[in-house]
């Protein structure tokens, strides 16, 4: 009689619900973000005195309502889908031909080829070999928990690869400062991440466990001004208080280029350890944070509630008389001699694009003495790291915002030496030996801003596929852009924006805190 009334009050869940669930999700998060972090943005917006990095974070909620009204991609990078899934001990199901990894991935695999809203297929099998796109952004990760209930809790997450990328792990002594770690490390990461964004930090545990728990720490809502206001209770939101003044105190600002708020909040979450452990992981969220959390009980799918589009706030980026405003077709090299590091320039004409996979092709044909494929002339052009979502209705590209620039420095002096390159546009910073290679060559690097991809793709009035079309979105296409806001990160001189923003902001926020 017991075993029958506990299977009367047990959930019976709907493989199909939950798959569309999922879909639902992904879609939604791919044009929203979270309302909490809209309203962090907003405020960092309000409260930066940086121009370079105020205008960063205007064109990023710009973007954001954009995408919202659009319901097209926050960012170009859909991301690589990880999810959360709480199962309660009394949950049955309708169907078991599935497990909740197939489940969550045919999820994804729906949301990702919507052909109203297609998201870029990121993610590729042999990862240390062939590393060839799957085309549908499978398979997801996915972490089970069994809990209590008789409920499916979820917690689903898109994560960029430039942030995830800036990830860091560290086994520290017992009596190590982890707020000191974090002041120490964050300087390293440069600014792929897209900062301003949240920090998820994992303590304890083991290794693997450590770094689990950082990324669902990253789940969590935007509190910390909340948490300063009544002030800090445990261990944990000590901590918290104390991450997020050191981090804003290094003066790193929106995209690296030097301002007041680098990150949004601070979230922690720490599991037992071994006595002689001390296991920390720390990942970043971009400025494309993407996560929504749903429950299911048997009564039918996962409803999302779209937010009002009075949540964004009403910004507008105002251009000054004195905006340099360049036509790419006609550029000369004397003309980006005199381009400053930090400055604010529209860009109109023809560039080309090429990623990762792109400039490794191009390397082997120059090596190999073939030469570059007809119709590919990068001399005196400039080219924009990018990876585009696929256009639907009348688009001329879907989002097409930078990607990290750094993943291209160990190809830039071949391009600049062998290619008659004459500029680079992408995100965050380069390295040392970049920076000299472009200063060797006269050369100049622009930086477009991270987490702005719809805003860019209306800048680019044409587009067409010009070699290597079996890359897919890695293909190198010609952009025809109109008034497409960068900034100088590197001018011809070698002088860097990411160096020289964030050391003054540093002493800024020094001396007003004196």
């Amino acid at each position: 009689m017991s075993s029958n009334h506990e299977m009367s009050v047990n959930s019976v869940i709907k493989q199909a619900d939950f798959i569309e669930s999922v879909a639902d999700a992904l879609q939604y998060i791919s044009y929203y973000h979270p309302k909490d972090f809209v309203d962090a943005m907003s405020q960092a917006y309000e409260r930066e005195q940086s121009a370079a990095a105020k205008d960063a974070i205007a064109q990023i909620l710009i973007n954001s309502r954009m995408s919202a009204e659009g319901k097209r991609p926050l960012c170009q990078d859909t991301g690589i889908v990880t999810t959360f899934v709480k199962v309660g001990m009394g949950v049955q199901w309708d169907k078991t031909d599935m497990t909740i990894q197939e489940m969550v991935d045919e999820g994804v695999r729906r949301a990702y080829t919507n052909p109203d809203n297609p998201l870029r297929a990121s993610i590729v099998s042999d990862p240390a070999g062939s590393r060839k796109n799957t085309k549908d952004n499978t398979p997801s990760v996915v972490h089970i928990d069994m809990v209590p209930g008789n409920h499916i809790e979820v917690a689903i997450a898109a994560k960029g690869g430039g942030s995830e990328n800036k990830a860091k792990m560290v086994m520290l002594n017992p009596s190590d400062d982890i707020a000191a770690w974090v002041e120490k490390t964050l300087p390293t990461m440069g600014a792929g991440w897209c900062p301003p964004g949240m920090l998820g930090i994992g303590i304890g545990g083991t290794a693997e466990k450590a770094a689990v728990l950082a990324k669902e720490a990253l789940m969590e809502s935007v509190d910390i001004h909340e948490l300063m206001a009544r002030g800090a209770q445990t261990t944990e939101e000590k901590l918290r208080l104390d991450i997020f003044e050191r981090a804003n105190n290094l003066g790193i600002g929106a995209q690296g280029l030097g301002g007041l708020t680098t990150v949004l909040d601070v979230k922690i979450k720490s599991a037992p350890t071994h006595a002689a452990s001390k296991p920390v992981v720390m990942i970043p969220n971009c400025a494309a944070t993407r996560h929504v959390h749903f429950h299911l009980d048997g009564s039918g799918p996962a409803e999302l509630t779209p937010p009002s589009l009075s949540d964004w706030p009403e910004i507008t980026r105002e251009v000054g008389d004195d905006v340099r405003r360049v036509n790419l077709d006609t550029v000369t090299q004397a003309d980006i001699e005199q381009w400053q590091s930090g400055e604010t320039i529209l860009l109109s004409g023809k560039m080309l694009t090429g990623r990762d996979a792109a400039h490794k092709r191009i390397q082997s044909l120059i090596e190999s003495g073939e030469g570059l494929p007809e119709g590919v002339d990068f001399t005196g052009k400039f080219i924009y790291y990018v990876g585009p979502v696929d256009p639907v209705g009348t688009e001329v590209v879907g989002p097409a915002g930078p990607t990290t620039a750094t993943r291209m420095d160990k190809f830039t002096d071949l391009m600049l030496e062998k290619t008659g390159l004459m500029g680079m546009i992408g995100k965050a910073e380069r390295g040392p030996a970049t920076v000299e290679s472009i200063k060797k060559h006269k050369a100049v690097y622009l930086m477009a801003v991270g987490g702005a991809a719809y805003l860019v793709s209306k800048a680019i009035k044409h587009s067409r596929v010009v070699a290597f079309a079996d890359l897919g979105m890695e293909a190198i296409y010609e952009f025809d852009v109109q008034d497409m806001p960068v900034t100088v990160a590197v001018d011809s001189n070698g002088v860097n924006a990411h160096e020289t923003g964030p050391a003054i902001w540093k002493v800024n926020i020094a001396n007003a805190k004196a």
